[in-house]
């Protein structure tokens, strides 16, 4: 809800797209759950939005009548836009059809986080509602959505003044709040660099328009350590046939953040192979001994976790000046869906069990598979691992999941011919032998974790998942 104007015979509440994820900027409808007319609780979802990260519930905190739906279903709006309009009860509904055309006159739809004091032709604020009330955000006056966003983007939303119905802060207000710089930064992007001569000039180049940028040729490449330019031939178009397949929020919003990783973060790699045959006969025995059955995924997130534990200076982040170790082991873990990668949360997993663990993990990828997921389920996390094994993959490297300051990789599990150990006292050689061995890349920010901090890590993920009988403990 973004503002509320009385005029003859009802008041309006304008609703506005609202932020679902920190990261979120806009949305699309994908499906409306009330309909005009419909009425509405605290705690009901009144449409489905398909977010940067998700399909999420849009859930109301107030009552009342859904008057009017401004944005049809499968178009995407930005965060703050208006999207429907809604009245107290129904004898307001009756007299907002009543007026007709007349009544959306006398609104303002412009849209806009901070419209609650718009004017209204012929109308004004009704007295003692609470928009725009600025009183200071207690716990009890922040929304729970406000919440869980100002706390997992390190906002103190104490001082805030809320727009919300008896000044409770909304995720309007927190969204509002972190786009004015108030203790987040957001992340470094590359700078424009401008000449010498240019920059003694005061001159800074603007960006180009989209269309502009796409037009011009041949293309300039502006190096960050100089002036210097590289000219580059126009791209050639196709001349076979091709079809424009439009993306949507997950993948865009996924292509821009996995951009900014890569061309802000310092990366580099680091590999193991580890070899997985107890790791298998473990739990092919627990399967058929106590029926208890867990995959070779749920004892690689186990092994993170406790690797994890015992390694903390890869369990950070990097919050723009400084590392930031995290409290707890919250392991995302990739799942492929129809609209897009997403990295749903096993939450604290250094205190579950591997049933524990396997039974998060299935449920978690069946609801984002079904687009179920609530926000603080993917949002986060501390550590991501990405397992490409069932798909044959020996090994690959994955790009650095932002704030997080890791991701491991993991490849599928092959037969090779290696060393024997060597027993202590024994003179004789030992034969080769053949063993399953898997390999895990891990991929780090160098301004969080250093190279040794990455090689202490590798060999105790190495130690758990080679000698699984402690991952039972």
């Amino acid at each position: 809800m973004v503002g509320r104007f009385s005029t003859t015979g009802f008041q309006v509440e304008r609703i506005a797209m609202p932020a679902l994820s920190p990261t979120m900027e806009s949305g699309t409808v994908a499906k409306w759950l009330v309909q005009e007319g419909g009425e509405f609780g605290p705690g009901d979802a009144l449409c489905e939005v398909e977010t940067d990260k998700a399909t999420v519930a849009f859930e109301v905190q107030e009552d009342g009548v859904l008057a009017k739906i401004l944005v049809e279903e499968g178009k995407e709006v930005k965060v703050g836009e208006m999207v429907a309009l809604a009245v107290e009860d129904a004898d307001q509904f009756a007299a907002f059809q009543k007026a007709g055309p007349e009544a959306l006159a006398n609104i303002d739809l412009s849209g806009g986080a901070s419209a609650s004091s718009a004017a209204v032709e012929d109308a004004s604020p009704q007295a003692g509602s609470g928009a725009g009330s600025g009183s200071s955000a207690s716990p009890s006056f922040l929304m729970p959505a406000a919440r869980f966003m100002a706390e997992s983007m390190g906002l103190d939303a104490s001082g805030l003044a809320g727009t919300g119905r008896g000044g409770r802060v909304t995720k309007g207000d927190v969204v509002e709040a972190l786009e004015a710089g108030i203790k987040l930064p957001p992340l470094a992007k590359p700078a424009h660099t401008t000449s010498p001569a240019a920059a003694a000039a005061g001159e800074v180049p603007a960006a180009p328009a989209p269309a502009a940028a796409a037009a011009a040729a041949p293309a300039t490449v502006t190096t960050p350590a100089s002036s210097s330019t590289v000219d580059l031939p126009p791209l050639q178009e196709s001349s076979s046939p091709f079809e424009d397949i439009p993306a949507n929020n997950i993948k865009k919003v996924t292509a821009k953040r996995l951009t900014e990783s890569k061309a802000t973060v310092p990366h580099y790699y680091v590999s193991t192979e580890v070899e997985i045959d107890a790791a298998l006969k473990l739990r092919k025995d627990m399967a058929k001994e106590h029926e208890v059955k867990f995959s070779v995924n749920d004892l690689v997130i186990r092994s993170a976790a406790l690797a994890l534990r015992d390694n903390a200076e890869v369990n950070a982040k990097w919050n723009g000046s400084e590392v930031v170790p995290e409290e707890t082991v919250d392991i995302s873990i990739a799942v492929a869906t129809p609209n897009g990668l997403i990295t749903p949360i096993v939450t604290n997993a250094d205190k579950k069990g591997l049933t524990d663990i396997s039974g998060n993990v299935r449920d978690l990828a069946t609801r984002a598979r079904d687009n179920k997921l609530a926000p603080e389920e993917f949002m986060g996390g501390t550590f991501t691992i990405s397992n490409l094994g069932m798909f044959g993959i020996s090994e690959f490297s994955a790009v650095i999941n932002l704030p997080q300051a890791a991701i491991m990789a993991v490849g599928t599990g092959a037969r090779k011919v290696v060393p024997s150990p060597r027993v202590e006292g024994q003179e004789e050689i030992p034969p080769p032998r053949v063993a399953t061995m898997m390999t895990a890349t891990l991929s780090c920010d160098r301004r969080v974790i250093n190279e040794a901090a990455a090689g202490k890590f590798m060999n105790s993920f190495k130690h758990y998942l080679s000698q699984p009988e402690v991952l039972l403990l």
